[in-house]
């Protein structure tokens, strides 16, 4: 059954500053900030929500079907997407452009500063859902402004269920357009970061936004995550990580585990416990797409932690 994926696909170089921000920013002086980090590590990823939750996805044996925008630079992406037999086909390249790419540096705290260039990503409404297919289920990722407004009307109309998953898209919308989203998608995902933004924007309690779709759900970092559906607040418990090594495409791999949930018909407590365990196996490792656990290992670690599989 396939799922298709709105959002970008870029190309992340990850840098590690072994210090913290906070040492290095002067809360009095954070309206002339000028400051350098040492960044002794350096790499380079390929990422995008689409193509992280694409990657997760496939991972748990589920079918993605990514819609995307890519510039001039973009081949080494189609291979990779080729051998993971990822389809690709309602991908669009953009000889102007560039590929979307992101400036990620983390602290040693696991904080995060970003810089992100659009590129080919701002040409996203140039594709159209209907192109896809029959697909089961569909998530707008961040991407360009005017392709999620697109995507989420086009599912729409379409009759196709819908995750709306704002996250770092979220400050291109106010709050009467943040309001619309919430009326076309079945489903709205946060972190719990957007969550207070989302009900800022909009005047919203996260109750009243919970009411208008058949879930919301709210990501909490290490204290798991909540799923308002069906009028109960459903508590998912966080997975406890072999490690904690870069947090860059956890949420990607969370929305990975609810589109293959939502699909296969598992229940919301299910479906969380196996976004969470996504998350928990993508923060141990470098990286949006660099864990590679089987299917059959994936299930053995959800047993482990939940005492039934999935």
């Amino acid at each position: 059954m396939t799922s298709l994926i709105c959002g970008s696909l870029a190309f992340d170089s990850i840098m590690m500053f072994q210090g913290r921000f906070s040492e290095a920013l002067l809360a009095d002086q954070l309206h002339k900030i000028n400051v350098s980090f040492l960044v002794p590590e350096l790499r380079r990823e390929f990422g995008g929500c689409a193509g992280n939750i694409a990657y997760n996805l496939k991972l748990l044996n589920g079918d993605p079907l990514i819609m995307a925008t890519v510039g001039k630079d973009a081949a080494p992406y189609f291979e990779r997407l080729k051998r993971l037999d990822i389809a690709h086909r309602c991908i669009r390249t953009v000889d102007t452009s560039f590929t979307a790419q992101a400036f990620i540096t983390t602290d040693a705290g696991g904080n995060q500063i970003t810089a992100f260039h659009p590129g080919a990503m701002t040409f996203s409404h140039l594709n159209k859902v209907a192109e896809a297919g029959h697909v089961k289920l569909a998530i707008v990722a961040p991407d360009g402004r005017d392709g999620m407004q697109q995507h989420a009307r086009d599912c729409a109309a379409h009759g196709i269920p819908l995750i709306f998953d704002p996250g770092q898209g979220m400050p291109m919308f106010n709050g009467k357009e943040l309001e619309d989203f919430i009326e076309l998608a079945t489903y709205v995902a946060v972190n719990d970061y957007e969550a207070e933004l989302l009900t800022e924007r909009t005047g919203l309690t996260l109750a009243q936004i919970a009411q208008r779709v058949s879930a919301l759900i709210v990501t909490r970092g290490e204290q798991g995550a909540e799923i308002f559906a069906d009028g109960k607040r459903i508590e998912i418990p966080c997975v406890k990580a072999d490690r904690v090594v870069d947090p860059t495409g956890c949420g990607d791999a969370f929305r990975a585990g609810l589109l293959y949930g939502l699909t296969e018909g598992m229940d919301w407590d299910t479906t969380g416990r196996l976004a969470s365990l996504m998350g928990s196996i993508k923060i141990a490792h470098q990286g949006g797409q660099n864990h590679a656990p089987s299917r059959a290992e994936i299930e053995e670690r959800f047993q482990t932690a939940f005492g039934y599989r999935f």
